[in-house]
Order: structure tokens, then C-alpha cells, then sequence
């Protein structure tokens, strides 16, 4: 199993491209070879896995946990299409508070990888998409997080005018009351 990795402008976030076995059928892929991803110094240990379906227009985030219980991440689309967020918030990072948007498409696999000490969010493009997400740590109540989607000072392009949201994410803090432990 062959995979490309491609370092983003954010430090430790990866785009993980997999090698397709495809054919008339459609293709085939190794979701996870741990011989692989401990030969590209990939993490292979998760505590959790989630799957999530959302309607077109959906927007899911910017979630994060706070320490101890932070949650690195490996997420992609099953199916659909969606725009994926990763915002720094690791307060001395050369790049705090900037974010990234990478679109995933169900029909050509990609993995990301999103250490702790990002916010995470997507939203759905395409009719309906189904994404999928391995975490480094356990969903912990009292250390979630997020940052309010919107916020100005992040500059996020959203593609949907009219998203649907959940009452809980629009809560999240605005940038001036936003606290981070990272």
C-alpha cells in the first residue's frame, strides 16, 4: 500500500492520499495498514471512531477538547462531498488562529490528520455526505470546546449561505471570549 502525505501550511495538519486499486467495479483501498502508517511515522492508536450523516448545508463546528483530553483526528467522507475547517489555536504557533479549507469527496478518498491543538469543523456540499472520524481520546464532556463558525476574525469562506446549524454550536465563543489551553 502506497500513500502520498502532503504537509499543510499548519503544522502537523497532513492530507493523506491513498493508493486506489480501481477497476470496471470501482476501487478498492487499505483504509489502515499499521505497517504503513508506522514506516511514515503515522499515529495508529485511536480510542474512538464516529460517523456522522448531515443534510446540504450542514455546518458541524469548530469543536475541539481541551486538555488533558484533547483528540487528534483522522477524518474523510465515506459519501458526498464536503468542505473541511482546521483553525490553530495552539497560542504560540506561528500560525494561531489561521485555518485551512480542504474539500474531501467521497468518490476519491482522502484521510486528514488534525493533531490536538486545532478546531474542527465542515460543512456539507453536496446533497447529503457521510464523514467519518477516528479521535486520539474519548469524547469528554466537560473539556469540549469550539469556536463560533462565523466569527470574523477567522476570515472562513463558507460556501453555504443558509447553513444548518445546531442550537449547541451556535453557543460556541466568539474570538474575544475564546480561551485556549494549547
Amino acid at each position: 500500500m502506497n500513500i502520498q502525505i502532503t504537509e499543510t501550511q499548519l503544522a502537523g495538519v497532513l492530507v493523506i492520499e491513498p493508493n486506489l486499486f480501481e477497476d470496471e467495479r470501482g476501487w478498492f483501498t487499505e483504509f489502515l495498514n499499521t505497517k504503513v502508517w508506522k514506516e511514515n511515522n503515522l499515529p495508529i492508536e485511536f480510542a474512538q471512531e464516529n460517523l456522522s450523516y448531515s443534510k446540504q448545508g450542514t455546518i458541524r463546528g469548530l469543536h475541539f477538547q481541551n486538555p488533558p483530553f484533547g483528540q487528534a483526528k483522522l477524518v474523510t467522507v465515506f459519501h458526498g462531498v464536503v468542505q473541511d475547517i482546521i483553525v490553530d489555536i495552539r497560542k504560540n504557533s506561528a500560525t494561531y488562529l489561521q485555518h485551512i479549507a480542504i474539500e474531501i469527496n467521497g468518490e476519491k478518498p482522502t484521510w486528514i490528520f488534525i493533531p490536538e491543538g486545532f478546531a474542527h469543523g465542515f460543512e456539507v456540499l453536496s446533497e447529503s455526505a457521510t464523514f467519518y472520524y477516528k479521535c486520539s481520546n474519548f469524547y469528554n464532556k466537560e473539556s469540549e470546546s469550539g469556536l463560533l463558525y462565523n466569527e470574523q476574525g477567522l476570515n472562513i469562506n463558507w460556501k453555504t449561505k443558509n447553513p444548518i446549524i445546531s442550537d449547541k454550536d451556535l453557543l460556541l465563543p466568539k474570538l474575544n471570549e475564546f480561551i485556549t489551553y494549547y
